[in-house]
């Protein structure tokens, strides 16, 4: 796959991992990084090799948020265009045809922490560290972490995070539903290779249409609207090539 300079994304067995790469600065994202990122998630998500994307960091974070540096000399445009850019590299994450994995091996704060939330599954390191600190710079959560907390955990709980700004541990997330499975530091990768080798024996069509489902914008829709919806992704799933293969293999299996 593309060298980058802030990242690296490399191909293996159907698994895509997207590491962040400036562990000197605790992963702290700035513009060219950003862009980085949105391009591989691009070349992830349009690439059918593809089965599951994994993210994480390199050295002691996930991603400890924006360089904070570069974001204090931003012109009031150069801040828009980096918040939007923001919105649409979650986007990349939460509307992808495959299931991804946030492997977060140390402290995901901020941005980094808006992008574990992204995806579909967080596997925690037990030493790593999450949260939303911007109340400390006199600022909110910017790229959607807050509506992406109230789909996930209770309005007290947000506005805990929120409000406090504080940090929290990995066996705390987890007890909150946010996080799929704490793993000791050193069987972080192992855990994560587990789930994405489940992840790559599921059918793809049927991975596709329970993400498309479950995507935040079609689950806004009315009830009745998201009752139609499923009732024609299985209709159409039932009709492939994939789940009837599937359909006579059981029943082959089952006689």
């Amino acid at each position: 796959m593309t060298s980058y300079e802030t990242i690296t994304c490399t191909l293996e067995a159907g698994v895509a991992r997207l590491q962040f790469n400036r562990p000197g600065l605790l992963n702290a994202m700035n513009r060219q990084m950003m862009d980085e990122i949105i391009h591989a998630l691009e070349a992830i998500t349009g690439d059918e090799r593809v089965l599951v994307g994994v993210i994480t960091g390199s050295g002691r974070a996930f991603m400890a948020g924006a360089d904070i540096k570069e974001y204090s000399r931003q012109t009031p445009e150069e801040f828009n265009s980096f918040q939007a850019k923001g919105r649409r590299l979650y986007a990349l994450i939460e509307q992808a045809p495959i299931p991804f994995i946030a492997a977060v091996n140390g402290f995901a704060l901020g941005g980094g922490f808006e992008i574990a939330l992204a995806c579909d599954f967080i596997v925690a390191a037990a030493s790593a560290k999450m949260g939303l600190p911007e109340i400390h710079l006199g600022l909110i959560p910017g790229g959607g972490g807050a509506q992406r907390l109230l789909l996930k955990i209770g309005l007290g709980r947000v506005k805990e995070m929120l409000l406090l700004g504080q940090s929290y541990s990995a066996a705390r997330m987890e007890e909150w539903g946010l996080v799929y499975a704490v793993a000791e530091d050193q069987a972080l990768e192992d855990t994560v290779a587990g789930l994405a080798e489940k992840l790559k024996r599921r059918p793809g069509q049927a991975v596709k249409a329970i993400k498309a489902m479950l995507e935040p914008s079609a689950i806004e829709a009315a009830f009745e609207t998201r009752l139609d919806r499923e009732g024609a992704a299985v209709a159409a799933l039932y009709q492939s090539p994939e789940a009837a293969q599937l359909i006579r293999e059981f029943t082959a299996k089952n006689k």
